[in-house]
């Protein structure tokens, strides 16, 4: 898939059910990328991977499942940080 295919779908389960808040802070995702196919495997970035539930995270799974049509699949998804713009650092 696209990544702005991903990216249309985690926009629709952003809306759909916003995540979680984090100790002060909302958790924001990024964007979404595919970076595997067999099985589909997609990584998601985020200001703060621990904050997300695993409940969350099979949300947007299932997500995945419903727009993309992976019935009976499995589908991979990890939850990374994403890396600062202006150094070798992460956010």
């Amino acid at each position: 898939m696209p990544t702005h295919a991903a990216n249309v779908v985690l926009r629709e389960a952003l809306e759909r059910h916003q995540p979680p808040v984090v100790g002060t802070k909302r958790l924001k995702f990024y964007y979404m990328t595919q970076v595997a196919a067999r099985p589909p495997y997609f990584v998601a970035f985020v200001n703060n991977p621990q904050g997300v539930h695993f409940s969350y995270e099979r949300f947007l799974v299932n997500m995945l499942r419903e727009a993309f049509g992976f019935d009976g699949v499995p589908v991979r998804l990890s939850i990374r940080r994403r890396k600062s713009k202006y150094s070798d650092e992460e956010e």
